[in-house]
């Protein structure tokens, strides 16, 4: 029987990985993003940059500085952490 410690620990990293990549990569056209946008949009957000991947309603992606400032543009309809790849 594994220590329950250890059986914790592993959870928790498989949720995060679950969560992080959701099994697709971040500008797979046509994946659902795991952070999806809804109304009402965000009028204001904060002044940082951690840099995400919107995922926009056309298909396409694009670099954004938080979660908040990519929904409150209406073209997107979600987004990944992290920066979008550049290929």
């Amino acid at each position: 029987m594994m220590a329950p410690a250890r059986l914790f620990a592993l959870l928790c990293c498989a949720l995060l990985l679950s969560a992080c990549s959701n099994g697709t990569p971040a500008t797979e056209p046509g994946s659902a993003p795991p952070n999806l946008c809804t109304d009402p949009r965000p009028e204001i957000c904060t002044q940082q940059y951690v840099g995400v991947c919107a995922s926009l309603a056309d298909g396409s992606t694009r670099t954004t500085a938080t979660g908040c400032t990519a929904c409150a543009d209406p073209e997107v309809v979600g987004w990944r952490p992290g920066e979008c790849d550049t290929q």
